[in-house]
């Protein structure tokens, strides 16, 4: 594993702590100019990016310090573990900022035992925790997608809540049903604050979420997991292959397409943002010149993304249910 550089450290410590602190599970609240945790309320942050515990004053070492010494402390991971932790909060790609001569991306995982060359890191799903309140919660509540739509995910070993962190883990499959890449979603966010978003160290990102069918010519492809799931409850589109890239690069589809050669045609539905618009034009004029037969499928102009949209109306549904005769609602 390569040095952390100086540039890569000051990034780490600007992460904001309160939202790492919820991440972890913890509580935050604010108190004036600082915030404490419900769990801890010796704790105080500082700034929201230094933490001190008035209960350990004297205890050097595990009595505060950065966002860095906090992951140290409540999360068990050494001081490089936490570093990088940290840069993918932020959204920094510390592997994609190595020298990518030694991470050339088809030689991340080994095939046999599904470990990481280049001693990079070991890929391991976290354990799951013993049942899927916080993923069921959070999922139909917050993003409204139904429960049975969330049931066919969970009933096909797609997706899960982990232990302790409580993340929603989606799992990235390979022809062969074994799974190469993982994403965790945090089910703890804070109004104002960026949501949890990070792959599972050593994920092979040549791979993302996604639903097989080999009888389907037809792909539908998505830019995170939870716009797949919320199509899924839209249209109860079962079908038709259906992958998330996780990401605006077009990796994962060209490896889908490879370990399934029967795939002809492409349907885009990537974010209505301009990230995600400029993505869909060069994917289209790719894949158009490989001979499938590609469309764009935006959603509606005034809505980011699928889950936007299907939020957006099932409110608008359910402010109109309620003003009708209770004989007329459905």
């Amino acid at each position: 594993m390569r040095h952390i550089t100086a540039d890569e450290l000051d990034i780490a410590k600007s992460v904001d702590l309160v939202a790492v602190a919820d991440n972890l599970g913890f509580t935050p609240k604010k108190i004036g100019r600082f915030y404490t945790l419900k769990e801890m309320d010796s704790i105080r942050i500082y700034d929201r990016k230094n933490w001190f515990r008035w209960s350990m004053k004297d205890v050097k070492g595990h009595n505060g310090g950065s966002q860095i010494d906090f992951l140290k402390e409540f999360a068990g991971m050494n001081f490089k573990e936490a570093v990088i932790w940290l840069l993918d909060f932020s959204g920094y790609n510390y592997i994609g900022n190595a020298d990518r001569s030694k991470l050339n991306s088809d030689r991340i995982i080994n095939t046999e035992n599904n470990e990481i060359n280049d001693s990079y890191s070991q890929f391991k799903l976290p354990e799951p925790y013993l049942n899927n309140y916080k993923l069921y919660s959070y999922l139909n509540k917050k993003r409204c997608i139904s429960v049975s739509t969330i049931d066919y995910f969970v009933n096909h070993n797609l997706i899960y809540e982990c232990d302790y962190y409580h993340n929603i883990i989606f799992k990235g499959n390979d022809c062969n049903g074994v799974t190469r890449q993982a994403c965790q979603r945090g089910t703890n966010d804070i109004s104002g604050m960026k949501p949890f978003k990070m792959d599972i160290l050593g994920s092979n990102k040549n791979y993302g979420l996604n639903l097989v069918n080999d009888k389907s010519d037809t792909i539908v492809v998505f830019e995170g997991p939870i716009d797949l799931m919320s199509y899924v409850d839209i249209f109860q589109e079962y079908d038709a292959n259906l992958l998330s890239l996780g990401m605006l690069s077009d990796r994962p589809l060209r490896r889908f397409l490879d370990e399934h050669s029967g795939v002809k045609s492409i349907i885009l539905c990537l974010d209505n943002d301009v990230p995600g618009r400029n993505a869909t034009m060069g994917i289209k004029t790719k894949y158009i010149e490989k001979g499938y037969l590609v469309s764009d499928m935006p959603v509606p102009v005034q809505y980011k993304d699928i889950n936007e949209w299907l939020v957006a109306t099932k409110i608008s549904f359910n402010m109109v249910s309620e003003n009708r005769p209770m004989y007329l609602k459905f």
